[in-house]
């Protein structure tokens, strides 16, 4: 259940890198900044399973988990590049975990 929401986190931040980046932007209460800071660590082409950055756990946390599950499973992951297996364990690899409420 935790990876589904996960997923969603990590499709928003590959859905905002696509867009302009000198434009300020939101996406289910993540703004463009944490969406780029969270964007390293799931990616298809450049996974990272380090723990993420502060400042992606900092944007995870004050998200809105519930707006961002409504992209679970969205065809468009793997088009912006990202990996589904990488965004889910995303939350959790935070300090203290992020638990993601998709079902």
């Amino acid at each position: 259940m935790e990876m589904g929401k996960k997923l969603v986190v990590l499709l928003a931040v590959v859905m905002m890198m696509g867009i302009e980046s000198s434009r300020a932007l939101s996406l289910c209460k993540m703004s463009d900044a944490g969406l780029e800071a969270c964007k390293p660590y799931v990616t298809q082409d450049a996974p990272n399973t380090a723990a993420p950055s502060a400042q992606c756990c900092k944007a995870l946390a004050g998200a809105d988990l519930q707006c961002l599950c409504g992209y679970k499973g969205s065809p468009m992951l793997k088009a912006f590049g990202i990996d589904p297996d990488l965004a889910l364990a995303l939350p959790a690899k935070c300090n203290p975990p992020i638990a993601v409420p998709c079902s």
